[in-house]
């Protein structure tokens, strides 16, 4: 196998991984009566996630899959990675027509377990 077809392998499985994680934070979510408006929506240079609304309440959510040895957290969203969320959610919010009173980002830290997943939700994770 090529280099090239290594490197591809691996992106296809953190693609699956990623996505395997937003289903588990968007159910967790729903669970928690929040209503999921979209999913891996993507402007201005950056995705969001997921995007939730709850009672009027808006949130912006970052899904990070960590393993278990993955000492990283809040951290792994640096202030690059904060620019661009602000950018897509600016333009996530000029594109849709929506009724709240407050609005915030939401990180959401998995690691898988042997039974499932361990999550750390943080509301509010940063200002931009």
């Amino acid at each position: 196998m090529s280099s090239s077809d290594s490197a591809t392998r691996r992106r296809r499985e953190a693609l699956a991984r990623g996505s395997r994680a937003e289903a588990v934070v968007a159910e967790r979510l729903q669970d928690d009566g929040w209503e999921i408006i979209a999913r891996n929506w993507r402007a201005a240079g950056g995705e969001l996630d997921i995007v939730a609304i709850r009672e009027g309440a808006l949130r912006f959510v970052e899904v990070k899959e960590r393993q278990p040895d993955d000492p990283t957290g809040l951290e792994s969203i640096d202030a690059a990675k904060q620019a661009r969320l602000a950018r897509a959610a600016r333009a996530f919010l000029a594109g849709h027509d929506l009724e709240f009173h407050e609005v915030c980002f939401m990180a959401v830290l998995l690691e898988p377990t042997d039974g499932g997943w361990k999550s750390c939700f943080v509301d509010d994770a940063f200002d931009v």
